[in-house]
């Protein structure tokens, strides 16, 4: 089954779920804000996904982290900064178990 990582309140993850339940696709929704990301879950998406492409830098969230902890970004204080925020991951997330879809377009599901 499909797993849509999303923000309840992002208007491209509300966007994308419409995109899937108007084709009747099954999915699931894993909320980054309720539900968490465990290191377990961020490796597996990493697995996928570079983790430097991850990393929401237009986000609200990163807008309001210190300078100290933007400074010298690397794969391992990325991983640690959106453990600590997931909010700083790019969304939405669509999970098809082969790869992994990051954000979100009108026809990007239209294949799912």
């Amino acid at each position: 089954m499909l797993t849509l990582f999303v923000i309840k309140n992002c208007d491209t993850c509300r966007k994308a779920r419409k995109a899937l339940e108007s084709k009747g696709t099954p999915f699931q929704v894993h909320d980054l804000r309720e539900d968490g990301l465990s290191a377990p879950l961020l490796e597996h998406i990493l697995d996928k996904v570079p983790v430097m492409s991850l990393l929401n830098r237009r986000s609200t969230t990163w807008r309001q982290l210190d300078d100290e902890e933007k400074a010298d970004i690397d794969a391992n204080k990325a991983r640690e900064l959106m453990l600590a925020h997931p909010t700083l991951l790019k969304r939405p997330l669509l999970d098809t178990g082969d790869d992994i879809l990051v954000g979100y377009r009108e026809g990007d599901y239209d294949s799912r």
